[in-house]
């Protein structure tokens, strides 16, 4: 096993956070303005697409500076190697996400309805995607979150962690880092899942790129079947009862067995550090404040088109 730098802590991960949260915010600002002064249509291509590149600049610049002040190489985040069993692992892993779990969704919106909740529309999420316009979709909406979000929390946030606090509390501190970064309270609960899904796969292979597979494959469906007119006015999949059941049978049967898997796994879990978890939570306190207010207002209509 590689030599850890011992700047990779939690200490680190809190601060990759918080910085994170704040350089996304600033560029938010500037995108929201750049739109206002084109006068771009909400739900336009242009305002779309600049609506999702926002992340990805921030997590960029945030990696770059955080990686040159901490005095971290770009490597240490992100591991490659790793046996091909965990890209069947990870296969699995995300079959049974996307259709054995995608209730948590449904439930989760009927729930924070009752506090006044009204979820955006689908269509609000897409840009064109008819024809070659697929192709620039998939790029913004598939291929850019999946290699720059998995560098942030599979990468930066996940590894400084697990060196600090633990394999088992950086999962799910990486799950929770992940689902409150989206801001979605109707996705929360099934983001919260997946991020903790996708740490999980990579704690066990200690490689980034069974997680960045299972990204892209979960944005690219989502836009492929949307783009095939696949889902209904309410977001659901269009699919005929027996469908709907061997679907849902054999996802969860393919999400249990690929848990196990993992559970099984003989990669060794890393223990905690006295201190390492109180770190963090100091150091992403700033990120954490921000986004849950965030959270709060969009869950009672503040900013909400």
């Amino acid at each position: 096993m590689e030599e850890v730098n011992p700047r990779l802590n939690s200490v680190t991960g809190g601060l990759t956070y918080s910085v994170a949260v704040i350089i996304f915010i600033a560029v938010s600002l500037i995108i929201s303005l750049i739109i206002s002064f084109a006068h771009l249509e909400e739900g336009g291509n242009a305002y779309v697409y600049l609506s999702y590149i926002a992340s990805p600049i921030a997590i960029g610049a945030c990696i770059a500076s955080v990686l040159a002040y901490r005095k971290i190489n770009f490597r240490c985040i992100f591991p490659v190697k790793c046996s091909p069993k965990y890209y069947v692992i990870g296969l699995l892993l995300i079959y049974g996400l996307l259709f054995s779990l995608s209730w948590l969704n449904d439930v989760s919106v009927k729930f924070f309805r009752l506090f006044g909740y009204v979820p955006r529309e689908s269509e609000s999420y897409f840009p064109d995607v008819k024809g070659g316009m697929i192709v620039p979709a998939l790029l913004v909406i598939a291929v850019l979150p999946a290699f720059i979000e998995e560098l942030l929390f599979r990468g930066a946030v996940l590894n400084s962690c697990e060196n600090s606090m633990g394999s088992i509390r950086a999962i799910f501190i990486a799950g929770f880092c992940f689902s409150l970064f989206h801001g979605s309270p109707e996705q929360t609960v099934y983001q919260f899942v997946a991020g903790c899904a996708f740490a999980f796969i990579a704690v066990r292979s200690r490689s980034i790129l069974p997680s960045v597979m299972m990204h892209f494959i979960n944005n690219a469906l989502i836009v492929i079947l949307y783009a095939c007119n696949c889902y209904d006015e309410t977001g659901a999949l269009i699919i005929t009862d027996g469908g709907n059941i061997a679907l849902t049978v054999t996802s969860a049967i393919a999400f249990v067995g690929a848990v196990l898997w993992l559970v099984f796994d003989k990669t060794p879990l890393k223990k905690c550090e006295k201190g390492g978890v109180k770190s963090f939570f100091v150091y992403a306190s700033v990120g954490i404040a921000v986004l849950g207010l965030m959270w709060l207002l969009s869950l009672f209509g503040v900013g909400n088109a």
